[in-house]
């Protein structure tokens, strides 16, 4: 596992040794097994190696140690003020879409502005579990109102690889090789959008041509597995009409006029 995470990693066994302060003898005989390795040098070379915390887990088990941390879903007590937490987040950022999704890309909290833009979406496509991925690219799902479907897919696309080089997670993999294989728009018949400094999402919607700024948030030196593997992302209107149709149809979930 040492050898497939620093092969993955692209490290030699010297400067992997180096950083974590032992020989490369010693880094070498753990490798093939010819010597243990203590739960403090498997620690250290997890870090240097920054192997996810799941991951983490699984290599001390291999070498006959019990897990360092802990993996309890979102919905126990336990972490109970952190849900609340994440709760009071999406609610912060309405009339704005926000949600919560997992390393696979599925959405386990949304806040009360997200249901609204996937009107018409099937009910296949959407789980659940609803995941991102499929959402944003299925071609019975966002993809056909994606006015820059070329280039918000290439950027998803880019994500998801990025954490399928991350976590080497085999349900990752199946997933990637599921939205490759989606319909895709030729890149060159749809312009590039010009003059902004980030990528938006345009989406064509019954209010309106909305177009929003996307942010990930992670939580900081986090010692549980879901934890670790959680983020927020939050869409932020890109322009005016953006905000006010956010705003008017924030007025028609709560019945105001």
């Amino acid at each position: 596992m040492l050898r497939f995470w620093r092969a993955r990693r692209r490290v030699s066994q010297m400067d992997l040794a180096l950083a974590a302060g032992v020989s490369t003898r010693h880094l070498s005989f753990v490798e093939t097994g010819r010597s243990g390795a203590s739960r403090e040098l498997l620690g250290a070379l997890a870090e240097e190696l920054e192997i996810p915390l799941r991951e983490r887990n699984a290599l001390l088990l291999a070498a006959g140690f019990a897990p360092a941390y802990t993996e309890r879903p979102l919905d126990d007590d336990a972490h109970a003020p952190v849900r609340g937490a994440l709760e009071q987040l999406m609610a912060a950022h309405d009339p704005n879409p926000a949600l919560v999704v997992d390393r696979w890309g599925d959405v386990v909290l949304a806040g009360a502005a997200v249901a609204p833009l996937l009107d018409g979406v099937d009910p296949d496509v959407l789980g659940p579990p609803t995941n991102v991925y499929r959402l944003s690219l299925h071609p019975r799902g966002l993809a056909p109102r994606i006015r820059n479907l070329a280039q918000w897919r290439e950027h998803l696309l880019h994500r998801l690889e990025r954490q399928v080089r991350v976590t080497a997670d085999p349900r990752l993999t199946a997933l990637l090789t599921e939205v490759r294989a989606y319909p895709s728009p030729d890149a060159a018949s749809l312009p590039v959008p010009g003059g902004d400094v980030l990528l938006p999402l345009q989406l064509d919607h019954p209010a309106g041509a909305l177009s929003f700024h996307s942010t990930m948030t992670t939580f900081g030196a986090p010692h549980d597995v879901t934890l670790a593997e959680l983020a927020v992302e939050t869409f932020l209107p890109a322009d005016d009409a953006t905000r006010e149709a956010l705003r008017h149809l924030a007025a028609s979930r709560s019945g105001r006029p």
